[in-house]
């Protein structure tokens, strides 16, 4: 098939620390102890780039970048300057992968949250290059797309009228370098939205992902993780708010990111 499934190596993964279990592993958080860290690719005072320890998935390079010696830490209690070197950082370690060329296709995302799919509390993104698959063969131009809030040539954002999955997800468009400090204060400010206002602060975890485009564009998108709809589960049938809704949470951001400015 084009795009058979990424194969998941359960043996791999019994040793792999886990902070959302039941029965937690025991160990210490892996990312905590930085001098048992090895395979280090790049570093950037306590922002580390290295080889996964636990590859689970085949036929893959699988690394992690860790943002932070805080285990608690999360893009919403970065300070403004923090949370842009690390967008910075993280970009090009990403555009580094990308120019080896060794790879069908290089997905970077982040997780946070017991809803979002990941494994370890200790902030940390993921960058992972895949031999056989193609990543984005599902991801269209369109997913990039909505109602526009903020627009200034450099970054547009808007909240998605074609998501990915649904209901929520936030695009933060970065269409040359220019942009970078705005784009990664966007990304944070969604972040702080989704975890504290969007449903009445219900929202306990999201996923960020990011998407190359054309030369220096890349997207970055948001998404608010509650339980997968059974449309989405079961057929891949995203679902999204009507325009509405969506004029008034777009609004609602945009107010949302100028008291964060002030």
């Amino acid at each position: 098939m084009e795009n058979d499934p990424l194969v998941f190596d359960v043996n791999i993964a019994k040793e792999k620390p886990n902070s959302y279990r039941k029965v937690k592993n025991q160990a210490d958080c892996p990312f905590c102890e930085v001098d048992q860290l090895s395979n280090i690719y790049r570093q950037k005072g306590d922002m580390i780039w290295l080889r996964n320890k636990y590859p689970t998935l085949r036929d893959t390079l699988q690394t992690v970048l860790i943002e932070s010696s805080d285990h608690q830490g999360d893009l919403t209690t970065y300070s403004q300057q923090q949370n842009r070197e690390l967008l910075r950082f993280s970009l090009e370690c990403f555009n580094l992968l990308r120019s080896e060329g060794k790879y069908r296709s290089i997905l970077w995302y982040k997780n946070f949250g017991p809803q979002s799919g990941g494994s370890l509390v200790h902030p940390h993104m993921q960058i992972v290059g895949l031999k056989k698959q193609d990543g984005y063969h599902y991801v269209s131009e369109r997913n990039f797309q909505g109602i526009t809030l903020f627009d200034d040539r450099n970054v547009e954002v808007n909240i998605a009228q074609y998501p990915i999955q649904g209901y929520v997800e936030f695009n933060v468009n970065l269409h040359n370098n220019q942009g970078l400090d705005v784009w990664a204060d966007w990304i944070q400010t969604c972040a702080k939205y989704l975890l504290n206002v969007l449903s009445n602060g219900r929202c306990d975890s999201y996923n960020l992902f990011f998407y190359p485009r054309q030369k220096e564009a890349i997207c970055a998108k948001l998404i608010a993780r509650f339980s997968a709809s059974p449309y989405f589960v079961g057929y891949k049938l995203s679902q999204v708010d009507n325009d509405e809704k969506l004029v008034i949470e777009a609004e609602q951001l945009k107010q949302f990111y100028q008291k964060q400015q002030v």
